[in-house]
């Protein structure tokens, strides 16, 4: 009965997972969307956190100091969590700009090797013990990575660099925010994340304001970014209630099809096979190393097949 249980709560989890990266992969859109219709990333940015935060503020705020007593706001490390939010809405500025003038399947696979490099850094920022098989997972994943940002591809050389900064800047946020849930729940980190960003991009917005008005399907388009921000990130949180980190790492990955899928629904874009050989690179080395880490923390579990999947460590959008 316990396994059996188990096994509910880990599908669950997938599905609470995989329905909140599909979720993102339509605000990535609707971000290349606006960006491609001449709206400044950091105007995108602004309505983005603002809706998200507003649409938190009325659901998921009471939700929290209803469940634990406690306001969202009360955090054990307010200046960790302030910096971490800034970096965060750089990471989105940054990754708006790539999605602006690169495909979003090769957008989203750069992104991914953000995990391989938080894998990289461990050892001197987390004071997490160094294994062969993480330097071998980072070596293979930036082969991939650098597959896909190869000189002469589809990616043009401005792409490329801000490619690499974003995956580096999301990255250092992952590291924050390995910091920030060690002393305070997830969604304390999430609401300091939108609030933060809204309140930083407000003070800046003026200077990037497009004077197009925008027609009602960029209205609505606008607005979405928001809705499917809170929705999204709320599922993926949701899935740690079912599931621990470790076993949902490789499912991060199917976002690269749906991120596929909305380029060549929405845009008209699909990776050449060089491309798509540089994606899978990527894909199989975040969740080889998953799998091994998995296995490593529980080797109780190793030859059994209680469960049907195997990882270890993932990335938040």
């Amino acid at each position: 009965m316990h396994s059996a249980t188990t096994r509910a709560s880990l599908w669950v989890g997938i599905a609470c997972l995989v329905a909140g990266q599909w979720t993102l992969s339509l605000l990535d859109t609707a971000g290349k969307l606006l960006a491609q219709a001449g709206y400044h990333v950091v105007m995108i940015a602004w309505m983005r956190y603002t809706i998200n935060t507003v649409f938190m503020a009325v659901t998921l705020a009471p939700l929290y100091r209803h469940k634990t007593g406690r306001s969202i706001l009360a955090t054990r490390q307010p200046g960790l969590q302030i910096f971490r939010a800034a970096m965060l809405l750089l990471s989105t500025i940054v990754f708006f700009s790539v999605l602006k003038i690169v495909p979003l399947s090769e957008g989203t696979a750069m992104n991914f090797c953000a995990p391989l490099i938080v894998l990289a850094v461990s050892p001197w920022l987390l004071k997490e013990k160094s294994y062969p098989s993480r330097w071998v997972a980072v070596a293979v994943g930036f082969m991939g990575m650098l597959i896909v940002m190869r000189p002469g591809g589809g990616i043009v050389p401005a792409g490329v660099l801000l490619g690499a900064a974003s995956a580096v800047i999301f990255a250092g946020v992952s590291v924050l925010s390995r910091k920030t849930n060690q002393t305070d729940h997830p969604l304390v980190t999430l609401f300091y994340g939108g609030l933060v960003g809204m309140i930083v991009s407000s003070l800046i917005v003026p200077f990037f304001w497009s004077s197009h008005m925008p027609t009602v399907r960029e209205w609505l388009i606008l607005a979405s970014t928001g809705i499917t921000s809170t929705i999204g990130h709320y599922f993926v949180n949701s899935a740690y209630k079912h599931a621990e980190a470790s076993l949902l790492t490789p499912f991060f990955y199917l976002q690269i099809i749906s991120a596929t899928a909305m380029g060549w629904l929405v845009f008209h874009q699909l990776p050449d096979s060089l491309t798509a050989l540089g994606i899978g690179i990527i894909c199989a080395s975040g969740m080889g190393i998953a799998y091994v880490e998995h296995r490593r923390n529980h080797p109780q579990r190793a030859g059994t097949a209680e469960l049907p999947v195997s990882s270890g460590d993932q990335p938040q959008s």
